[in-house]
């Protein structure tokens, strides 16, 4: 419906904007900065390497939840979140197993040396226009929250996201695991 009333009333998207709490555009700010960093190289320790892929499930079950969890679709869709989470994260490592090239660990500082890529604010912002569309979407029709197809397809989108977030994360920490088998002091991509 959302892309329906956009292309037949254009302007409906400014009402939108403008009725969106501020607060979401400060949330969105703070994404596309975190996002923004990453394309570039830069040093970055174990946890706060770990902590965007977290935050961006935390905010995709969140988006699942909320919409969905109310109406009984909501363990079903987690299901299906987790399910493609899965699905996409074996096959993202099956298709590429290594850290991109230039990725160093150095187990001495437990820090990595990343090079610069946009694929996270890509899934950054994945993410965070998935959420605010199905919030729209939910205001304009309440009943999409009882529609099992709806929640499905969306689950199955967050659950896509996530997925290539977990395996990036996983390629890390096979760095970090490898670094403490090998007696020196850091393990390359």
């Amino acid at each position: 419906m959302l892309i329906e009333l956009l292309i037949r009333q254009p302007g409906a998207m400014v009402q939108i904007v403008q009725q969106t709490p501020y607060w979401v555009w400060g949330l969105l700010a703070g994404l596309l900065g975190l996002g923004a960093n990453q394309m570039f190289a830069r040093s970055a320790g174990l946890l706060r390497v770990l902590a965007t892929p977290v935050a961006m499930a935390i905010l995709s079950a969140y988006g699942v939840i909320s919409a969905f969890g109310s109406a009984g679709e909501g363990a079903r869709a987690a299901g299906v979140w987790l399910a493609a989470a899965l699905v996409t994260a074996g096959l993202a490592l099956w298709l590429q197993p290594h850290a991109a090239p230039g990725t160093r660990y150095a187990a001495d500082t437990r820090s990595f040396h990343l090079p610069g890529s946009a694929m996270p604010l890509a899934l950054i912002l994945g993410i965070f226009l998935t959420k605010y569309l199905v919030g729209v979407e939910l205001i304009m029709q309440p009943a999409l929250a009882r529609d099992t197809t709806f929640a499905l397809q969306i689950a199955t989108l967050y659950g896509v996201f996530n997925g290539l977030f977990a395996a990036r994360s996983v390629r890390l920490l096979r760095m970090v695991w490898r670094s403490a088998a090998l007696p020196s002091s850091g393990v390359a991509a």
